[in-house]
């Protein structure tokens, strides 16, 4: 047997290499297994994102804990539920086409949620989300924008 010698850099490598083989062997079980969120929140999410493609208040609304707070770094912080909705909803649903969901990942009733928002006029940006869900609602909200020189929004082109 021959002994070779390893620099860090090659064992880092072959560590990376690892894992990332690793993490893509498929999970075996239900759908819930793959975002580590029960059926339920997993649901509740993807009606979250599906509601607004509805273009109607009343299924965004039923969706939301009475209690609901949204905080964005624009300047919302624990706003209510109608306060999001006169600045969030009232000022965005004519611009927003649809969502792409990209990754929902979460446990407990806890999730996080990055996407792709199309525009109407086919433009995108894309988000990151942290939603606390209870008794399937959305009971909190907490918004990420990527930097507003690289994301294109309509809080980076002031028609917010």
């Amino acid at each position: 047997m021959k002994n070779r010698a390893m620099s860090r850099r090659m064992i880092l490598e072959a560590g990376a290499c690892a894992l990332a083989a690793a993490a893509g062997i498929p999970r075996i079980g239900s759908a819930h297994a793959e975002t580590g969120l029960s059926p339920k929140n997993d649901a509740t999410i993807r009606k979250w994102y599906a509601a607004w493609e509805k273009k109607d208040w009343h299924p965004v609304d039923i969706l939301l804990a009475d209690d609901f707070t949204f905080t964005s770094a624009a300047g919302d912080d624990h706003i209510n539920k109608s306060t999001f909705k006169a600045r969030c909803w009232e000022s965005q649903i004519d611009f927003i086409d649809r969502f792409d969901l990209q990754r929902v990942f979460g446990s407990g009733n806890e999730a996080f949620v990055m996407y792709v928002c199309w525009t109407k006029n086919a433009k995108t940006f894309r988000n990151v989300e942290y939603l606390r869900l209870r008794d399937g609602k959305v009971e909190a909200i907490e918004c990420y924008f990527g930097a507003q020189s690289s994301f294109p929004s309509a809080v980076s082109t002031g028609q917010r």
